[in-house]
């Protein structure tokens, strides 16, 4: 099936896109995206989400990590690390971004996806949603980070081109991974949880819950009771660029004490991406 991303030719004309090269690759001026090819590569990217997430945001790292000054896990082994390189610099100070992929064919089943440590993914292995799905994949997105100094839409454009590019090219369905809200307290994150809650629930169909034991309450406050304005305001942005994209959002929240964070449940239907997510990232 050939999935088709409605604007995506509004930008096409700022990128060089190899789209017929293997590996896929993207570049525009001193900006290349890509998968990483080496070891060395794999490793800068791990030692950037170490610097995004535990030196600036405050994670806790474990002592092999921190003695490594890498972020890493089993699931290092089986994803696609996407890159973004900056090919003015050298060394591992070239990579400025990256995301992490883990498509649905590579593993053994729904407990090797990172999300099923805090979430239940039995509903998308249920008939419904595989009838739903069809002959297409699932596909997980994760450790999604960028240098400070490279925060911006032109990156993430190029970026998420790269993953419309890959989505077509592996014949995915559905994207679906965890998403941060800052800290821990409920109490000051009641306002974005309920937004959530009554505005981008899963189907009941192929709700997502969390994992027994984890489980958040999110629905704090009924439909329309609550201020809208502050609700936005305290979502992170990459869930904003998600909501943008057409996301769907689980029932549930999960506390993640490690990095600092309230852990949603996001899936995104591949047939509901439209020409919004040209305005990711957007404040």
């Amino acid at each position: 099936m050939r999935v088709k991303f409605a604007g995506m030719n509004i930008v096409a004309n700022k990128y060089s896109i190899k789209v017929d090269d293997d590996p896929l690759s993207i570049i525009s001026g001193d900006i290349e995206v890509r998968i990483a090819r080496t070891d060395e590569e794999v490793r800068a990217g791990q030692a950037l989400r170490y610097q995004v997430f535990f030196e600036e945001l405050g994670a806790h790292p474990c002592d092999v990590v921190k003695k490594e000054a890498r972020d890493f896990d089993e699931f290092d082994e089986v994803c696609d690390h996407l890159l973004a390189f900056d090919n003015s610099k050298t060394g591992s100070e070239r990579v400025v971004a990256t995301y992490r992929l883990l498509r649905e064919e590579v593993i053994k089943g729904q407990r090797d996806f990172y999300s099923a440590s805090e979430f239940n993914l039995s509903n998308l292995y249920n008939d419904h949603f595989r009838k739903l799905k069809g002959n297409r994949q699932l596909l997980e997105l994760g450790r999604s980070c960028v240098k400070f100094e490279y925060r911006t839409n032109v990156v993430m454009h190029m970026m998420w081109k790269f993953i419309a590019k890959y989505v077509e090219r592996h014949k995915i369905g559905y994207l679906f991974g965890c998403a941060s809200l800052p800290g821990i307290n409920q109490d000051k994150l009641k306002v974005p949880l309920t937004h959530l809650y009554h505005n981008y629930k899963t189907p009941k169909e192929y709700n997502i819950s969390a994992v027994n034991g984890l489980a958040q309450k999110m629905n704090y406050y009924p439909d329309g009771n609550y201020n809208k304005r502050e609700a936005l305001r305290a979502l992170a942005p990459l869930i904003k660029g998600y909501l943008r994209l057409g996301c769907y959002v689980g029932d549930s929240a999960v506390i993640d004490e490690q990095f600092n964070t309230t852990d949603v449940f996001i899936l995104l239907p591949v047939d509901r991406l439209e020409s919004r997510y040209l305005s990711l990232f957007d404040d």
